[in-house]
């Protein structure tokens, strides 16, 4: 085998450090270690006050090292150089004392004003509440009457089983994203149905956690036309990795047009749910509310997780009682990863899911829910 020798291999070194100097610009975009500026007012500011402390930093780091670089060049034991014989000095005091404050009020009045700007949620055009669940995001439009409920794609999820480098914006992509108009200040109002998580979108430039039983709030006012992608950015439990958040932001006009077909979506869900279902319909339209809220703990297969989530195929509750199996999927159970569907899916997907299991899996009760049976199960639940 051919050995290269040193000079060869240092040659090596410096061409490709060469080539690398020289590459296009976007050639460095994966390398890219900065803050993103960011399409919003905030993040502009986050970023730039990012870039005054660092180069605060810079400064400190180049004056501290640079007197004790030159200190041990100039008076080292080898030049014949003699310590100072002296153990107090009032101006070196004073110096280390007064020039931190200073340093620490130049980076303190830009930081607290930009935290200020990031609490003001007043005179915002638009409020949205953002609900997280494991693992999902809820959105409600409060002054337009408009729900969304968002989860990760179909394509990222058929692909973990499969080949993710074939699916553009692998587990950043959902089947629902959200619109915010662009100029336009968006109030956000974020709470969690089980655990903390955290809504991160990082060219919106802020980040805050969505807790049980709180109400945290933020603002955005996004200035560009564009779509935005983030994450849960708190670990939440198993498919923590699998709650992207998209973020379209769109013109008045489109943002309008959004909210009419939302609405109008809403309005055909609620007819629905007074349609009487095939069988075969129920059992089609049960496999893909399955493949999005039940096959990540309880596989593709319904075998589930030996240990961990139960398996469907064959279980007590999916061939026992149909209430049993109703008030299980739509309440939930205490103390389990098995959380409650009931206000995160329709009717018609209640009713389509349940009579999946209930038919799938070599599971054979032939039972058929419709969607008027998951009402009268809400009313039961209310007291309606």
């Amino acid at each position: 085998m051919h050995r290269r020798t040193p000079g060869q291999a240092m040659s090596s070194g410096i061409a490709a450090l060469t080539a690398l100097v020289l590459a296009s610009p976007s050639a460095f975009a994966a390398w890219d270690l900065n803050l993103p500026v960011g399409v919003t007012p905030i993040s502009r500011i986050v970023y730039d006050l990012h870039m005054l402390i660092l180069w605060i930093c810079v400064a400190i780091g180049i004056v501290v090292f640079g007197v004790m670089f030159i200190s041990i060049m100039r008076h080292r034991k080898a030049v014949g150089a003699q310590a100072a014989r002296f153990h107090h000095s009032t101006f070196a005091e004073i110096a280390w004392t007064v020039i931190p404050i200073v340093i620490l009020v130049t980076m303190a009045v830009p930081a607290t004003t930009t935290l200020i700007k990031m609490e003001d949620t007043t005179d915002a055009d638009l409020t949205v509440k953002v609900t997280a669940y494991q693992w999902m995001w809820k959105y409600e439009y409060i002054e337009d009457g408009v729900t969304v409920y968002s989860t990760l794609a179909p394509s990222s999820r058929q692909a973990i089983y499969e080949d993710p480098t074939k699916v553009e914006n692998y587990l950043l992509e959902v089947d629902n994203p959200i619109v915010f108009p662009v100029d336009r200040k968006v109030r956000l109002l974020l709470t969690a149905d089980d655990v903390i998580h955290a809504w991160w979108v990082p060219e919106l430039g802020q980040k805050k956690d969505a807790i049980p039983g709180f109400i945290n709030e933020m603002w955005t006012l996004i200035k560009e036309p564009g779509v935005y992608r983030g994450q849960c950015a708190e670990l939440c439990g198993k498919d923590h990795g699998f709650m992207p958040i998209v973020v379209r932001a769109a013109s008045e006009d489109e943002y309008r047009a959004w909210v009419a077909e939302r609405k109008m979506a809403q309005a055909e869900q609620a007819a629905l749910a007074m349609h009487s279902w095939e069988k075969t319909e129920l059992m089609a339209l049960g496999e893909k509310v399955y493949v999005t809220a039940c096959a990540t703990c309880h596989q593709l297969d319904g075998d589930g997780i030996a240990g961990a989530f139960p398996s469907i195929r064959g279980s007590e509750v999916a061939t026992g009682g149909l209430q049993d199996h109703l008030k299980l999927v739509m309440d939930g159970r205490a103390g389990t990863a098995m959380r409650a569907f009931g206000a995160q899916l329709s009717d018609v997907e209640l009713a389509a899911v349940v009579t999946y299991q209930r038919n799938a899996f070599g599971n054979a009760t032939g039972d058929v829910v419709q969607p008027a049976v998951i009402s009268a199960a809400r009313n039961l639940n209310t007291g309606g």
